[in-house]
C-alpha cells in the first residue's frame, strides 16, 4: 500500500516565470536583431535544476492566457516540474525580459517587462489547500516584491511549511527596483530570512541587508535571527558557510575556463545546496555541490542551460 508521503513533493517554490529573449550577438539591446527564446525566473531556474536532479518539484505561479504563458507551461512540463499549482490568469499578461550577450563574460544588460503581469497578482488564493504538499520550501526575495498580495502568499507559505515540519531555504535575490525603498526591502527580506532554516545571500547582498561587510558577520546576523544554516556566496572564491552549532568554513570556488554569462549562477548554487541537504549531505558538501553547479551555469548563455542532470553533476564533481 502506498504511503500518503509518496504523493509529497520534495520541493515547492513560488514565483514569476518569464519568457527570456537572449541576444544572439553582442551589442546594446536596441541594436540587436536576433534573439533566442528561453524560460527564466530565479525560482523557475531552481525548480528546473532540482527536477533535472530527479527531485519531485512543484511550482506555484500564475501565467497569462497568451503565447508566452503557453510556452512557459510547456517548459514546466518538459522539465518535469509539477504544474498543478500553476494557474492561468486570462486578465493579465505573462512577463518577459531581454538580455544582452556580453562577449567578455561580464554581467549582461537586462530589461524587464513585468508590470501588471499575471504573477504579480499571486495571493492567498494560490496557496495549496490542506496539508503542506512538500518536505521543503524554497523562497526568494523576488516574489514578495511583486505585490502586497504576493508578499502575503509568501509569508503564508513559510508559516504553513514551518507548521508542517518542512524545511525552508531563502535566497534574498535582491531586485531593488521592485521595492519602494532600500529600507523596506531590507526589513521585509530579513523578516522572511528569519523564517528560513538556511539563508543563501551573496556577499554584496548581505552587506546591503545587514550593514556587515564580512561573510562571518553576515552569517551570524541571520543565525541570531533564527536560521540554522547560512551559506554566503563569494563568487569565484566559493562560499562561506556557518551553522547554528558553530561549525563553519569555506567551500572553495571551482575554476571556470571561460565565463559566457553570469546570470543564474546563484540559482545554480541554490540547486546544489538544497538538493545536497535534502539528500543528507552536510553543509560543507552541499555548498561544494552548489559551487560546482554555479560554475557550470556560467559556461552557458541561458539562465538554466547549464543546470546539470544527475550524470552531468557527477562529472562536474569528479572532474
Amino acid at each position: 500500500m502506498a504511503s500518503p508521503n509518496d504523493k509529497l513533493l520534495d520541493v515547492l517554490t513560488v514565483g514569476e516565470p518569464m519568457a527570456l529573449f537572449m541576444a544572439a550577438e553582442p551589442g546594446e539591446l536596441h541594436a540587436v536583431h536576433d534573439f533566442r527564446r528561453a524560460a527564466a525566473g530565479a525560482e523557475l531556474n531552481v525548480a528546473t535544476g532540482l527536477a533535472r536532479l530527479g527531485l519531485r518539484t512543484g511550482y506555484i505561479t500564475r501565467l497569462g492566457d497568451d503565447s508566452f504563458g503557453r510556452f512557459l507551461s510547456n517548459e514546466l512540463a518538459r522539465e518535469g516540474i509539477d504544474r498543478g499549482l500553476a494557474r492561468v490568469d486570462a486578465s493579465r499578461p505573462t512577463g518577459f525580459m531581454l538580455k544582452t550577450r556580453a562577449a567578455d563574460g561580464s554581467d549582461p544588460q537586462i530589461e524587464y517587462f513585468r508590470k501588471g503581469s499575471a504573477a504579480s497578482a499571486l495571493g492567498l488564493a494560490d496557496a495549496p489547500e490542506g496539508v503542506f504538499p512538500a518536505r521543503h520550501l524554497h523562497l526568494t526575495g523576488i516574489t514578495p516584491a511583486l505585490s502586497p498580495s504576493a508578499l502575503e502568499l509568501v509569508l503564508h507559505l513559510a508559516r504553513q511549511a514551518r507548521a508542517a515540519g518542512a524545511s525552508i531555504s531563502f535566497d534574498p535575490n535582491l531586485r531593488p527596483r521592485l521595492w519602494p525603498s532600500a529600507q523596506a526591502m531590507a526589513q521585509t527580506i530579513n523578516a522572511l530570512a528569519a523564517l528560513a532554516d538556511i539563508v543563501l545571500p551573496g556577499l554584496s547582498e548581505g552587506t546591503q541587508l545587514t550593514g556587515h561587510t564580512t561573510p562571518e558577520a553576515i552569517a551570524d546576523f541571520y543565525l541570531e535571527r533564527g536560521a540554522r544554516q547560512v551559506a554566503v556566496k563569494l563568487g569565484p572564491q566559493g562560499a562561506f558557510y556557518r551553522q547554528k552549532d558553530g561549525a563553519s568554513g569555506i567551500a572553495p570556488g571551482v575554476a571556470v575556463e571561460r565565463v559566457v554569462d553570469t546570470v543564474g549562477a546563484g540559482d545554480g548554487f541554490a540547486v546544489g545546496v538544497v538538493s545536497g541537504l535534502l539528500e543528507g549531505l552536510d553543509l560543507a558538501a552541499a555548498a561544494a555541490r552548489g559551487n560546482a553547479i554555479g560554475a557550470r551555469v556560467v559556461g552557458f548563455p541561458g539562465d538554466s542551460d547549464g543546470l546539470p542532470t544527475r550524470a552531468q553533476l557527477h562529472l562536474a564533481l569528479t572532474a
